[in-house]
This record gives structure tokens, C-alpha cells and sequence, in this order.
């Protein structure tokens, strides 16, 4: 079965009766992530045939949602919450709404943060100094003055604040 694709498994119904190395080949995994899989409980146990791990098709089926998952950022404790952490009954959509709800927000956290670092990049692409130690004078000494901008106004210097941020002079 090396290589086979999911669907010619699923069209010739050949996953009735498949061994972890087949499941992990379907999916591009190693079979310790198939048996991590099952210990976390995200698969079910397997049935066993002569002491082997043996898959029908509802782990391919489990899988390709946990795939799909990880391609859009969630974690294995959000997987398992997708599955688990939902009363019986609460069909997908619900359950990916709701999930995919909080990983937008974060997601969007993430961009913020990283558009800071952006910033802060394209300023000390800028340095002048002449020892890391001068650089290090100055950016405590622009945090000292961003410390006192927030206690007297409320706000941090922001992204996107319409003033270049320069060095303070001495």
C-alpha cells in the first residue's frame, strides 16, 4: 500500500483493515504520532489482530479533521476540545465556529506583536551607535521616556503613531 492516496483507499474500500504504517503513509506521518495520537485521545484504541494495531476508516476520517486542524493553527489541546470539550450532541459547524472565533482573535494578537517587532527592527536598522553598550544607554533611556509618556498621557507610543521615533539626543 506504499503511497497510496486517501481516496483511492476510500474508493476501493481497502480501510477495513489497515496497519499503523498505512495510516501514517495516508497522512505523511510517523507511526509514533499515530500512537501519541491515541494516547492523548484524540484516536480512539485500535482493535488488534495478532497482537497489531489494525484501522478502519473512521481514523482516516479522524485524522483528516485533526490535519486539517494543525494546517490552520490549532494546537493538540485545541484538537482534543474540538472532539471533547463540546456537550453531545453540538454539531461541526458550532464547534468550528466557536474555535475558529478565539484562534482569529489570537491570531490577530500575533500580527499586532509581530508588526511591533516590524517597527522596532526598522528602528535599530537605523543605529548610529558606535558599541552595543550606547545602543543599550538608549533604549533603556527611550523606555524610560515611553514610561513616563504612558504615566502622563495613559498611552504607550503605539504602532502606526504618526511620529518617526528617533534616538533621544544627549
Amino acid at each position: 500500500m506504499r503511497g497510496i492516496a486517501r481516496s483511492l483507499l476510500l474508493a476501493f474500500g481497502v480501510t477495513k483493515d489497515l496497519a499503523i504504517s498505512d495510516v501514517a503513509r495516508v497522512f505523511g506521518l510517523r507511526t509514533s504520532a499515530i500512537r501519541y495520537y491515541e494516547q492523548i485521545g484524540i484516536l480512539p484504541p485500535p482493535f488488534r489482530k495478532n497482537g497489531q494495531r489494525r484501522y478502519d476508516d473512521s481514523v482516516l476520517f479522524r485524522l483528516a479533521v485533526v490535519q486539517r486542524a494543525r494546517e490552520t493553527g490549532f494546537t493538540l489541546d485545541e484538537i482534543r476540545e474540538l472532539f471533547f470539550g463540546f456537550p453531545p450532541g453540538t454539531r461541526p459547524p458550532k464547534r468550528w465556529h466557536q474555535l475558529s472565533q478565539r484562534k482569529i482573535a489570537e491570531l490577530r494578537g500575533r500580527i499586532t506583536r509581530l508588526k511591533a517587532m516590524e517597527t522596532l527592527l526598522k528602528r535599530v536598522e537605523d543605529c548610529r551607535c558606535d558599541a552595543l553598550d550606547e545602543c543599550g544607554e538608549r533604549i533603556l533611556r527611550q523606555s524610560v521616556l515611553n514610561l513616563e509618556n504612558y504615566r502622563a498621557t495613559g498611552r504607550f507610543p503605539g504602532i502606526g503613531s504618526p511620529t518617526k521615533k528617533v534616538w533621544p539626543k544627549e
